[in-house]
C-alpha cells in the first residue's frame, strides 16, 4: 500500500464528512508534505505526537465559510508508475491557483519553488 496516498485519501474523506482533526501514522516523508501544504495555507496545522515507540502525525484540517480549503487532492506519481518531471516541465495547476507538491533532491516543495530554484524531481501530489 502507498502511505502517501493512503494520507492523502484519510485527508479527502475527513474533509467530506467535515472533521476537524485527523490521526496519521507518521513518517518524514508525510511531514515534509503537510509543512508544504500547511506553508500554502491548506490545512492549518499539524504536530508529530510520540506514544511510547509509536508516533502519529495529528491534522488540522482548514476550512472557508463550511466549506473545506482543499476541493481536489490528488496522487500524480505512485509506486506502479513514477512521474518526474526536470524544472523546466513543472506543471502548473489551475493557471496559479493551485499546487503541485513536489519530491527533489533539495527537499519536499512546491513546483513553482521547484522552477525558481531549477530542480527537478518526482511530481507526488496536485492540490487545488
Amino acid at each position: 500500500m502507498d502511505p502517501i496516498a493512503d494520507m492523502l485519501t484519510r485527508i479527502r474523506n475527513a474533509q467530506a464528512v467535515g472533521h476537524m482533526n485527523i490521526t496519521l501514522p507518521a513518517s518524514t516523508h508525510k511531514a515534509a508534505i503537510l509543512a508544504v501544504l500547511k506553508d500554502e495555507g491548506y490545512i492549518k496545522d499539524f504536530e508529530v505526537i510520540t506514544n511510547g515507540a509509536k508516533k502519529d502525525i495529528n491534522v488540522t484540517l482548514k476550512y472557508f465559510q463550511d466549506r473545506p480549503v482543499i476541493s481536489k487532492i490528488q496522487r500524480v506519481s505512485r509506486p506502479g508508475l513514477r512521474v518526474f518531471k526536470h524544472s523546466d516541465d513543472m506543471p502548473t495547476v489551475l493557471a496559479g491557483m493551485g499546487i503541485a507538491i513536489v519530491s527533489t533532491p533539495k527537499g519536499v516543495m512546491t513546483a513553482k519553488n521547484a522552477r525558481a530554484q531549477n530542480v527537478g524531481g518526482e511530481i507526488l501530489c496536485v492540490v487545488e
